[in-house]
């Protein structure tokens, strides 16, 4: 048995992190419908698990490995050297460290002298169809202006971004080739704690690298897609897993011993940037329902039950409303409704406040995880059983799922509005402040997305936005008024944190 082991177990060699590597990362700090287009997405219909006691696991992980690794790629995210990189540079930093002794600020500056035809990232990809679509993580891609895919066998691509989904922190990307190896989706619900897998990716960039090992739990929620801030609904219920992940395996497969997909791998939990012993994969139910909304929709189909809520697995937490809202809670499993958002589907279904959220359908819920994922995985219009708690009394709901404007039918990208199709809303700006600083004109960025048109340019929360097309703007209708029916080539001045003015564009979404 232990000489088994080894063989399982090889040494890791460990190269040099680029300072532009994506990887999303959680940091511990001291303080404690189905889509009609199926050809895309085939599930497996013959998966098995292997036990520890299995004799022929090492044949099954070589199995696996030649099935996953010709379908894993390489992407590397190019962007544009003219704009300052300093604030990724200090989000680098701030999930690494500095690993160059002090000599953060010498790299940045090579770094935005360094020539065009270098990525500023690298990360991982998986194949999901023979004619190109390959699945990735939001922040691999995020902020590119070319995406450049590479397979295993070093054939090279330009990729183009289809879509992508900050709160998931899933992307989909298409390149133009036929016959190519993909991989099968799992169903991610069937996966045991125990279970054997393997983890497939361009660690450090060393390309095509295989790890083995077990999943270690199920439904975690780390914080990391909001405490980033790049997620407004962030839905976290990650794999966890302890095969060995490492900065440029995010956007990889998290495989079966048939090589069949049951996650993309996305972040890892350490003190030092790098593996120690917990990585953590999006399940493949719920990257499988985001590609297929991007696909059939071009935008992700997101249904809410509209209750806000307390977790009452977290002590700490449900401490903290006591203290606050001089209550008795009794810490323990499941979700205590405080309030409602407006059109609240939960409200119509007969929910009240006090209600204890227990199950959807038939997927227990013990917290916050449990429920973003039996949610987050439906679509506005679609129907759950709620099972809660009122006085210790069990009662079984139903409730219509709505969007976040109350709606419950599915939306393209033509029922967009301006603000969701440029990817920020807009605050009006105070006259006091008008005065102050000269201006005649402006509104406050709000809620600007990850990898918006907004973005792009460099727009940030906070930013004042003077004129659109050469236009004064003032409020939000105003900017809606003048790109409501626009198309074309959209014309932006505003200011930042500095007072400096930049006049960028992009092109107007259809």
């Amino acid at each position: 048995m232990k000489s088994t082991f080894k063989k399982l177990l090889p040494f890791a060699v460990v190269g040099v992190l680029s300072g532009a590597t994506t990887v999303g990362v959680q940091q511990y700090l001291s303080s404690d419908s189905t889509s009609s287009d199926q050809s895309y997405f085939t599930k497996s219909t013959n998966a098995s698990f292997v036990g520890m006691n299995s004799a022929a696991v090492g044949d099954d992980f070589v199995k696996a490995a030649k099935t996953t690794v010709p379908a894993v790629v390489t992407i590397k995210n190019y962007q544009s050297r003219a704009t300052s990189r300093a604030s990724e540079q200090d989000l680098f930093d701030f999930f690494f460290g500095d690993p160059f002794g002090g000599r953060g600020q010498q790299r940045q500056r090579q770094q935005q002298q360094a020539p065009d035809n270098m990525p500023s990232g690298l990360g991982s990809g998986v194949i999901i169809s023979p004619d190109g679509y390959i699945i990735s993580n939001n922040h691999v891609v995020a902020g590119a202006n070319k995406l450049e895919v590479v397979l295993s066998n070093k054939k090279s691509y330009i990729a183009t971004l289809v879509g992508t989904d900050p709160n998931t922190d899933i992307s989909l990307l298409k390149i133009e080739e036929k016959g190519l190896p993909y991989l099968n989706f799992a169903n991610s619900d069937n996966v045991e704690v125990g279970q054997w897998v393997l983890a497939v990716g361009n660690p450090l960039g060393l390309n095509s690298t295989v790890t083995a090992g077990i999943i270690s739990a199920k439904g975690r929620g780390i914080g990391i897609l909001g405490s980033q801030g790049k997620a407004t609904n962030p839905i976290e219920s990650f794999i966890q897993t302890d095969a060995a992940i490492n900065p440029g395996n995010s956007g990889g497969a998290l495989v079966n011993v048939n090589g069949d997909l049951i996650g993309i791998n996305s972040a890892i939990s350490s003190t030092n940037g790098y593996y120690q012993g917990y990585g953590f994969a999006v399940p493949a139910n719920l990257a499988r329902k985001i590609i297929e909304d991007i696909k059939k929709f071009g935008i992700v189909q997101r249904g809410f039950l509209g209750v806000t809520t307390l977790d009452l697995s977290n002590d700490q937490l449900v401490a903290s409303y006591n203290r606050d809202q001089k209550a008795n809670l009794k810490a323990g499993s499941g979700m205590y409704v405080t309030g409602f958002s407006e059109n609240s589907g939960a409200e119509d279904g007969g929910i009240k406040k006090g209600d204890i959220i227990t199950k959807i359908d038939t997927y227990n819920i013990t917290d916050f995880a449990d429920l973003s994922a039996a949610i987050g995985s439906k679509r506005p219009g679609d129907k759950v059983q709620v099972t809660y708690l009122r006085n210790g009394k069990e009662n079984v709901t139903t409730v219509t799922l709505k969007d976040q404007k109350g709606g419950t039918s599915t939306r393209t990208k033509a029922d967009l509005s301006v603000s969701e199709k440029i990817g920020a809303e807009f605050e009006p700006l105070n006259e006091r402040f008008k005065t102050d600083y000269g201006l005649n004109s402006g509104v406050v960025a709000k809620n600007v997305s990850e990898g918006s048109e907004m973005a792009k340019i460099g727009v940030v929360d906070n930013y004042i936005v003077i004129e659109i097309n050469g236009k004064p703007v003032n409020s939000q209708k105003d900017v809606e008024k003048i790109l409501e029916s626009y198309k074309g080539n959209v014309q932006v001045k505003f200011v930042d944190d500095y007072g400096r003015i930049y006049t960028k564009g992009f092109k107007m979404p259809n």
